[in-house]
């Protein structure tokens, strides 16, 4: 079961742990269940990559308001969106996003290279990316990751790199655990090929 988005109601980082503790009274009171919440996870068989040892900053993703949240989405065939009914993320999708980015690098080897802002390194380079979908196409039962990165110059601000990664994963039924672990399955192959370009 989904239900329709309310962009007013779409939750912002300040307001995400007074609407948890509202749920969990509410639910305490019998006003209702807690959503169940998923993670999403980095990719550990990334293999060592090589190349440059220079640090990159990896910047948190942008994306539209509607995938600026907590909560798992469906694409029906009209393109109208819905949130899968129960469900939820462990955060924001556009941070849960970046942590996981950085992880796979670390997890490729790549721990003393790469940063976040606010670790108080002077970066060479800057990995920007955008979020055009994540989310699950209900037409196809598929889960769908489309995220743009750009490699740019943090002195000149050139872009010296840019492609567009997507992977398109079965989901099976387009609400319940199925569909966020397929889109965990596409993210992950997306990191993983976002790592390897940006080596």
């Amino acid at each position: 079961m989904s239900i329709p988005i309310s962009f007013s109601n779409l939750r912002r980082p300040r307001a995400l742990a007074l609407s948890l503790a509202t749920a969990l009274l509410l639910a305490g009171c019998g006003g209702g269940s807690v959503p169940t919440t998923f993670d999403l996870s980095a990719p550990q068989n990334v293999g060592r990559v090589g190349g440059s040892r220079a640090t990159l900053m990896v910047q948190e993703p942008t994306t539209v308001q509607a995938l600026d949240s907590d909560r798992v989405i469906v694409r029906d065939s009209a393109g109208a969106l819905s949130f899968v009914g129960g469900a939820q993320w462990a955060d924001r999708v556009p941070k849960l996003v970046q942590v996981r980015l950085i992880q796979t690098f670390e997890n490729a080897g790549r721990v003393g290279s790469v940063a976040r802002p606010g670790d108080r390194v002077t970066p060479e380079t800057q990995l920007l990316t955008d979020i055009r979908s994540f989310n699950i196409d209900a037409a196809s039962g598929s889960a769908v990751v489309e995220i743009t990165a750009k490699l740019v110059g943090d002195r000149t601000g050139d872009i010296r790199r840019a492609r567009l990664f997507t992977a398109r994963v079965p989901a099976g039924a387009v609400d319940g655990p199925g569909a966020a672990q397929a889109l965990d399955r596409a993210l992950s192959q997306v990191l993983v090929e976002i790592v390897r370009w940006a080596r």
